[in-house]
Formats: structure tokens, C-alpha cells, sequence
């Protein structure tokens, strides 16, 4: 509960998949712009003037002219885009990845792509993109206070002798000529901890502050701070050299052998959120900051994380040392900001959600995405009024041109609903509602022809082994509509059908919720569950499907 001298903020603030947060203050406004890997559009982008209530503003990239991930492999695309503000106009740096592997494998390339797009307002519109380089990624731009730009990113090494993380480097960006000018210089090769990512550049009372992630993107996560008089360095590090962490006892930790291992492992943690890192920082007040992080959750008993890699802020404080210090120990989940003129606090926090889509209006709500690709003709809302027709594209293993409009999952108790009319003429055809995690994990409750008849049945991926449960003993289905339903108590996961809207079927086996997720994948992922309709074709036909309404119900 707020009283009159704080703001009380609950985190999450950005439930569910949103990862990478990059906060942009604006006079009194607040933007955190987050990565949306391979789901279009890219770059989704939020508001808040009380660091309670965060608005869903705009998606950066809208149009196939400034992003086009056909082919990008599963949490590809979209890396950590850096959002700034100078003399009036927005600025987004972002990496598209089409190919990528961890720092421990010995095919270590990554192709990544760094870009610049920038808007006068932050709905929009954002122009197309300017090729920046391919050196690394995380790139971040920083405003110098003598109207120079500067460009940091990580620099990757694939050569097996070197540790791939090889440094943060910089490079001077000329706005006139739209490029990056003058000599790299590698100005931070991290701590002990390596992995040294997400760089971010700031500057106060002289001094030049370098933050970064150190750790890798799970439970030995941080935000490491350095700082120099001097743009090139060298950097000293905090006196606590990590700014924030949710581990508590590195050693302790690595004597499970499992970065993973969070399970196994749960006192080396402090409490509250995990995986705390990769944070960028913006005022609240002279002395009082806001670093906002990126935090998972994983479900009890298990190291999973389903929601996600998901937005979370904490409160720094400047101390007479010139640095910044976090207030607390660990990533809290309940944070106090001071109380400001002019900002309307939240008395009350609800967590839960009703959400529908009835596909009456002229575009899908913006909670939808596609998959790597712009709706184009795959989607459409005027062929049959009141009803999103979809038509059949690849299978749900392609990573070029699916046809699907799915939505994040935010809640670890949810459920979501539809309903079809879809009737076909082949096994090759079929359409559904699908929860996924990515095309090696996924479970689709779909509509398909079994000799001649029309069924219903399971398509399922686990760690890219199909199963389809019911065998060819698929539910036979009259004519007309059919209601198709999911039910999801943190780790059950349970389909549902029903003829009549009113009484419901369970089908299929109850699955494990807590395997749509970054932990579990394979060698691991970044994103987190999402539920949609789809519909799917490999004849090449396109023969579509019609969804009458899509609703998901979240509760805390």
C-alpha cells in the first residue's frame, strides 16, 4: 500500500516474455523498450510516469521494409535494443540475429546484425533501419554531453583459444553520415565472472559509467559497474563489483555443476527474483535511480522459468563516492521510489487479467504477434467479418513462414479459449490452438481429416520429438463449431474441447507446464510460453481457418 511519501512498486512490472529491458527517461515519462526475439513485430515498447503501471505503447518495427526474420533460427531476431532520447528525437539500436550458438559450443559464430532506427515520437513513426556493423551484439548509443555519439557493443570471438565474450568495444557514430566512424577501441573485458554483454554507457559529474551483464542470461546473472574520467578507459570497477545479483554464494552454487541448477541449489540464491542482470538505469531523482533488470521466476520444486525472462525494477541510490548503490540485497519483488510532485500512485495492484480478442475491429489486438514474419496475407479480418480467417502455411517446425497470432502467457494459473468452424480434406491440413514455447517445444490441440473424417487430436513437441498422443484414436467431430480450451495451473497443463460452449472434454494427457521455457530447451532459449491460433497447410494449398474469438484469463 502507497502512502503519501512513496511510490510502491510490486515486480514484475512487465509480466511474462519481456526481457532486456532498456529504460529511456523523457521529462516526466518513463520508456522501457524490450526484446522480442523472433515474434513480429519487433521491439515492443512501454510507458509509465509512476513506475507502477507500465502501457503498452507502440511496436518499433511494423513493416517487412525494417525487419524480415524468415529463416532466423528459434530465439533468434530481435536482441536487446537500446532506447535513447537526445534533442528531441528517439533512438532504438538492435540486433537481428540469424544465427547464433552459446559461448560453450565449439561452432561459436553468431551472425548479428546491429541497426539504428529513430522517430521524432515514440508511436511513431520509426524509420527504416541504418546498417551499423556485425562485430557483436547488445549495442547500445550514448549522447555525449559535447554532441558526440558513441557506439558500444560486444565484440564475439569465435576463435576455441578465446573466451567468446571478448570485450566491450567502441566506435564513434557520425549522425550526418549515418555510420560508425574512427577506431574500434576495446575499452572492457569484464570481471572473473565473464560473459560481459548488455553494455550501456552513461555520464555523471565527470565521470563515465559502463554498465554491463556479466554471468550469462540465467541463475549466475548480474549487472556489473564500472566507471572511468575517461570515455576509453580504463574503468574501475564498484566497490561491490556487481551492482545487483540474485546469487548469493557463487561457489556454493558452482559445486552443483548446472548453471541451470537453481533446484538444486536454492541457498545459494538470495530471495526474491532470479536471474537478476543485464539492467539500464534512469533517474527518479538527483540522488535516487530507477535500474531496470530483466528477472525470472522459476515454478517451485523446478529451475523453470515459463513466463520468461521478464522486467523488473529496483531502486540505486548515489552516495558521496560517486557511485550508486542498491537499496536492499537481491532483486526484491515489492521496491519503494520517493514520492514526486505531480505523480498519481497506485493504491492497488491487481495481477490478473481477462483478455479477448472477438477479431471485430481492423487489425488483431497488439498483445497478438506473428512468427517471424508480418501477418501480410497469412491473416485476415475482412474476409469474413467478426472472424480472423488464417490460412494454412508450413509446419510447425518451419522457421521460415508459419501462420499463427499468438499472445504472451503472464500468469503461472491461466487458461485461454477459442473456437472454430474448420473442417478439411487431408491429415495434411489441420488448425488449432497452440501453446509454444518454440518449434522444438509445443503442444497443439488441432482439427484435421483422418480418412476421410473429420478429428480431433494432439500434435506435441518435446525437445523436437513428435508425438501425436491419441494415435489414430482421434475424436470423431460432427459438423459446426468446436470450442477448444487450455487450462494451466503452474506446472499442469491440460487441454480441453467442447460442441456446445457449455460442458467441456478433457483430451489428451496432462502435460508439464514448466518445460515451455528457457531452462529447458535445448541448449537453451531466451523467450517464453505464448498461446494463439494457427492454422497449417504442407500440401501448399493455404486452405484456411476461421476463429471466432480468442480469450485468455490470467490469475495471480
Amino acid at each position: 500500500m502507497n502512502n503519501k511519501n512513496s511510490v510502491e512498486v510490486m515486480n514484475p512490472v512487465l509480466a511474462g516474455f519481456h526481457p532486456d529491458p532498456s529504460i529511456c527517461r523523457v521529462g516526466n515519462d518513463y520508456f522501457i523498450a524490450t526484446s522480442t526475439f523472433e515474434y513480429f513485430p519487433g521491439v515492443a515498447i512501454y510507458r509509465s510516469s509512476n513506475l507502477q503501471k507500465w502501457d503498452f505503447c507502440t511496436y518499433a518495427l511494423t513493416r517487412k521494409s525494417q525487419l524480415d526474420m524468415a529463416g532466423n533460427p528459434p530465439s533468434g531476431g530481435i536482441w536487446a535494443p537500446c532506447l535513447s532520447y537526445d534533442k528531441g528525437k528517439f533512438y532504438l539500436i538492435f540486433t537481428d540475429v540469424k544465427g547464433w550458438t552459446g559461448a560453450e559450443n565449439t561452432d561459436g559464430f553468431k551472425d548479428t546484425h546491429n541497426y539504428l532506427t529513430t522517430a521524432s515520437s515514440i508511436d511513431g513513426p520509426w524509420s527504416d533501419p541504418v546498417y551499423l556493423n556485425s562485430s557483436g551484439f547488445d549495442p547500445s548509443l550514448f549522447h555525449d554531453d559535447d554532441g558526440k555519439k558513441w557506439f558500444v557493443n560486444v565484440q564475439w570471438d569465435y576463435r576455441p583459444w578465446n573466451h567468446s565474450f571478448s570485450g566491450i568495444v567502441l566506435q564513434q557514430f557520425d549522425e550526418k553520415e549515418n555510420r560508425l566512424v574512427g577506431p574500434i577501441t576495446n575499452i572492457f573485458k569484464g570481471t572473473d565472472l565473464r560473459l560481459t554483454e548488455a553494455p550501456h554507457l552513461y555520464k555523471r559529474n565527470g565521470w563515465y559509467y559502463l554498465m554491463t551483464a556479466e554471468g550469462g542470461t540465467s541463475y549466475m546473472h548480474a549487472v556489473t559497474l564500472a566507471r572511468s574520467r575517461s570515455l576509453e578507459g580504463p574503468y574501475e570497477l564498484h566497490p561491490d563489483k556487481h551492482l545487483l545479483t540474485s546469487l548469493a554464494d557463487r561457489a556454493l552454487f558452482e559445486t552443483s555443476g548446472d548453471q541451470k541448477g537453481y533446484a538444486l541449489m536454492p541457498g545459494a540464491f538470495h530471495k526474491g527474483l532470479q536471474k537478476a542482470g543485464h539492467g539500464s538505469m534512469a533517474s527518479w531523482t538527483e540522488s535516487e535511480w530507477i535500474l531496470a533488470h530483466l528477472s525470472g521466476r522459476p515454478l517451485d520444486g523446478t529451475s523453470n522459468c515459463p513466463l520468461g525472462r521478464e522486467t523488473a525494477l529496483q531502486k540505486i541510490i548515489w552516495k558521496d563516492d560517486d557511485w550508486p548503490y542498491l537499496e536492499g540485497t537481491g532483486a526484491s519483488e515489492i521496491v519503494f521510489f520517493s514520492m514526486k510532485e505531480g505523480v498519481a500512485a497506485l493504491d492497488k495492484h491487481d495481477r490478473g487479467e481477462s483478455w479477448r480478442d472477438d477479431f471485430d475491429g481492423p487489425s488483431i489486438d497488439a498483445k497478438l504477434n506473428t512468427l517471424r514474419v508480418p501477418a501480410g496475407n497469412n491473416l485476415s479480418l475482412t474476409e469474413r467479418k467478426g472472424w480472423l480467417r488464417i490460412y494454412g502455411k508450413e509446419s510447425p517446425i518451419s522457421r521460415f513462414n508459419q501462420a499463427m497470432a499468438v499472445r504472451r502467457v503472464q500468469h503461472f494459473s491461466w487458461s485461454a479459449r477459442t473456437v472454430t468452424d474448420y473442417k478439411c480434406d487431408s491429415f495434411q491440413q489441420f488448425a488449432g490452438l497452440i501453446v509454444r514455447y518454440d518449434e522444438t517445444m509445443q503442444h497443439i490441440l488441432r482439427i484435421s481429416d483422418h480418412e476421410g473424417r473429420r478429428t480431433l487430436g494432439i500434435i506435441s513437441y518435446d525437445l523436437n520429438h513428435l508425438n501425436l498422443p491419441l494415435g489414430e484414436n482421434e475424436i470423431p467431430l460432427p459438423e459446426g463449431p468446436v470450442h477448444l480450451g487450455i487450462d494451466t495451473d503452474y506446472r499442469k497443463m491440460q487441454f480441453s474441447y467442447s460442441l456446445d460452449g457449455e460442458t467441456w472434454h478433457k483430451i489428451g494427457p496432462e502435460y508439464d507446464a514448466s518445460k515451455l521455457s528457457d531452462d529447458y530447451v535445448k541448449p537453451m532459449g531466451f523467450t517464453g510460453t505464448f498461446v494463439g491460433v494457427g492454422s497449417w497447410d504442407v500440401s501448399g494449398r493455404r486452405h484456411y481457418a476461421d476463429f471466432d474469438y480468442l480469450e485468455y484469463k490470467g490469475r495471480e
